[in-house]
């Protein structure tokens, strides 16, 4: 993963494999012997030996075709962005992550072609739900699958705190929602229907790892010499940094206490094993791939382990 996000800051196509079969043979002999010998004087001998070895055989395929059509470009159903959330996931990381806006409200985007900061709203907006998630006022409902799909609705507890009622008071004004519902449905898109809905224009794994590639801190000398596009600074919120979602450094030393590492281009990159947010967002995308991911006839890889 972490190579492919290197590569794609290099305008290098990402390759991902999938494991399809893994067969493991094992082998296990024995040999024992005893011998006793009556001479002046006696001579009395015990030998044996044990031997194991394992031969384990792991196949990886080239992940393509429709397969990786679905893993990489499908954009990420919003019920599950915001299943997300409600299931501990803190809603400013998840969002700024995965989301491209939100009732048109734009998040920030370190894209090297569409590059642009976000709408200070947004920044507001996340925060503010980040907040309520916290006070465990907020839920996700799934209803019922009908001919037309099944939808989710974000709910509000109806009973809450002054403070979480100013809180949801921002969401619902910068939002644009009805200011007496508790109850939005959640749906794909720029544009909202109406005042109870909420369009979360969503992205795909491949937007997710463009943007995460384009905060690496790669060597000015690449740069310099056009082979990458410069990183884009930190953006700003009332004052403060908004701090990247990953920090990958980069060397030509190899690290000493790294969470994740590799080499490209005579360079090391990694992410560092204190950096815990760089450490939880690289596990999060890891996790996201199956959130895309569709069920296949051919189901599980298989493991085959020999007997005798």
């Amino acid at each position: 993963m972490l190579m492919n996000l290197v590569k794609l800051r290099y305008a290098d196509p990402p390759v991902f494999l999938e494991v399809s079969s893994v067969i493991s043979q094992y082998e296990l002999g024995s040999l024992a012997n005893l011998g006793l010998t009556f001479s002046a004087p006696d001579v009395q001998s015990v030998g044996g030996s044990v031997s194991y070895a394992e031969r384990p055989t792991i196949t990886y395929t080239l992940l393509s075709g429709d397969k990786f059509a679905r893993s990489l470009m499908t954009p990420i159903p919003p019920a599950s962005i915001m299943s997300l959330i409600e299931a501990g996931w803190p809603a400013e990381l998840v969002l700024r992550m995965t989301v491209n806006s939100v009732n048109g409200i734009r998040n920030r985007s370190g894209a090297a072609l569409r590059g642009h900061e976000a709408d200070p709203r947004f920044y507001r907006f996340i925060e503010a739900l980040g907040r309520v998630q916290r006070s465990g006022t907020v839920g996700i409902r799934v209803e019922p699958e009908t001919k037309n799909g099944g939808s989710a609705v974000m709910v509000f507890a109806r009973e809450t705190s002054e403070k979480v009622e100013r809180d949801r008071k921002v969401i619902r004004e910068i939002l644009g929602l009805n200011a007496k519902a508790t109850e939005f449905r959640l749906v794909f898109g720029v544009v909202p229907g109406n005042d109870r809905e909420i369009a979360i224009l969503s992205r795909s794994m491949l937007d997710i790892l463009v943007e995460l590639s384009g905060s690496i801190e790669v060597p000015k000398v690449y740069v310099a010499e056009k082979r990458t596009h410069p990183t884009r600074g930190e953006g700003y919120f009332q004052g403060r940094k908004v701090q990247p979602l990953m920090r990958i450094h980069s060397g030509r030393d190899k690290p000493s206490d790294a969470f994740v590492m590799v080499r490209n281009r005579g360079y090391w990159y990694w992410i560092d094993d204190r950096d815990f947010i760089s450490k939880r967002v690289f596990g999060i995308i890891m996790f996201l791939f199956t959130l895309t991911e569709k069920p296949e006839k051919e189901g599980t890889p298989i493991v085959t382990i020999p007997t005798r």
